[in-house]
């Protein structure tokens, strides 16, 4: 009976033991998400003129696991912001310069309508047909004339069938006027366009009538397409713009190309693009770790979101559980080249970087906490055990 009474003091003895040294280590065996960085030495060979070999370099990563790879951290400061504001005023810059270039003049296709008037001939009335109403049930019914069919080709009195797609209306004018020359003196033709139905561009998105667009006579530009689409609506981002042009997908910033004095109004849309208007529901970044509220942050309506944007939108970090030297950025996915960005943000003016931190689509912004926390989670989660004893 002794025995067994003397053992139970070295039983709470061990039991108590083995908790401290859990405590010792609570920082890395602390519940929940944490990012583990190390140092590492990248041997770096720059050569000079006299061929000598770089010192090595120091450098923080984001240590792997099983499903991640390593991740180089780029550090958060005033010359990365400027890099990446400069990467992206010339990624605008070139974007602008491929659609500044204005398009050819209209040239008639099939499904166009074209007025042809011989003047001192009124028997040619006949042919164009009665006028449309504005009563019409159909508005999308071409209006009195005669319509280029789908081979592209014109049939007019006397002329016969004439091929005249990609032509402009001068150039059928010359071409009729010869054909009627062999019947008539002299004759006076007039081509006009009636109605433009061969070349759309397709506007779709948040804007408040979506649809398809005709190209007429006078070039179609970025602002003409958005305000004949109705204008953005209250859900529009209007810095993520998709141009899908000859099966490539362009992303415009609206924004960014304003803020560089390039106009819109000076960017040119062609026959069979398509214009997407992306919602800034799309465009959320994720806010999450040692924040008041986790929250997946929404872009103003610029579409411009930042850091500092992003933690305000979740109550700032927690006063009493974030560690503020432990911020993080994660960019990119694994199918493609993912990014960690770090900023310590113990000093109030590195809210100052936060500020001009500009955060892309899907972003991941993680505080980390406070090695006290930890170990107090780790403390809490041992106290029943120890009691337990």
């Amino acid at each position: 009976m002794l025995a067994v009474i003397q053992s139970r003091p070295v039983y709470r003895l061990g039991a108590l033991m083995a908790a401290v040294t859990l405590l010792t280590s609570a920082c890395a065996v602390a519940p929940g998400m944490r990012m583990e960085t190390s140092r590492v030495q990248d041997a770096s060979s720059n050569s000079n003129a006299a061929g000598a070999v770089g010192a090595d370099v120091i450098q923080e990563k984001a240590n792997a696991t099983p499903g991640t790879p390593d991740i180089a951290i780029t550090k958060v400061d005033a010359a990365l912001i400027s890099s990446l504001a400069q990467s992206r005023k010339q990624q605008q810059l070139e974007l602008s310069q491929l659609l500044s270039e204005a398009p050819q003049a209209y040239a008639v296709g099939p499904g166009d309508v074209l007025q042809i008037v011989v003047w001192d001939h009124p028997e040619f009335a006949a042919a164009l047909g009665t006028s449309q109403t504005q009563s019409s049930p159909r508005p999308g019914d071409p209006l009195a004339g005669f319509i280029i069919d789908q081979n592209g080709t014109l049939t007019f009195p006397y002329a016969g069938t004439l091929d005249v797609a990609g032509l402009r209306t001068e150039e059928i004018q010359r071409r009729l006027t010869a054909a009627l020359a062999k019947y008539f003196v002299k004759p006076q033709v007039t081509v006009r366009m009636a109605s433009y139905r061969a070349r759309q561009v397709y506007v779709d998105g948040e804007v408040h009538s979506p649809g398809a667009l005709a190209v007429n006579d006078v070039p179609m530009t970025l602002y003409e397409a958005i305000g004949r689409a109705g204008g953005f609506n209250e859900h529009a981002d209007q810095s993520d713009l998709v141009l899908v042009r000859d099966g490539q997908s362009h992303r415009l910033n609206m924004t960014q190309l304003l803020a560089q004095g390039v106009s819109p109004s000076r960017l040119y849309l062609k026959h069979g693009d398509l214009l997407r208007v992306v919602s800034r529901d799309e465009n959320d970044v994720y806010v999450m770790g040692e924040v008041n509220k986790p929250v997946s942050a929404i872009p103003r309506r610029t579409g411009r979101i930042t850091l500092a944007d992003a933690l305000s939108q979740a109550g700032s970090v927690n006063a009493s559980t974030a560690d503020a030297a432990q911020m993080f950025v994660v960019r990119g996915s694994l199918s493609g080249t993912p990014e960690v960005f770090h900023l310590d943000g113990r000093s109030p003016v590195a809210m100052l970087l936060a500020k001009d931190f500009d955060l892309q689509p899907k972003d991941v912004v993680y505080v980390d906490g406070s090695g006290l926390v930890r170990f107090n989670r780790v403390l809490s989660l041992l106290m029943p055990l120890i009691r337990a004893c």
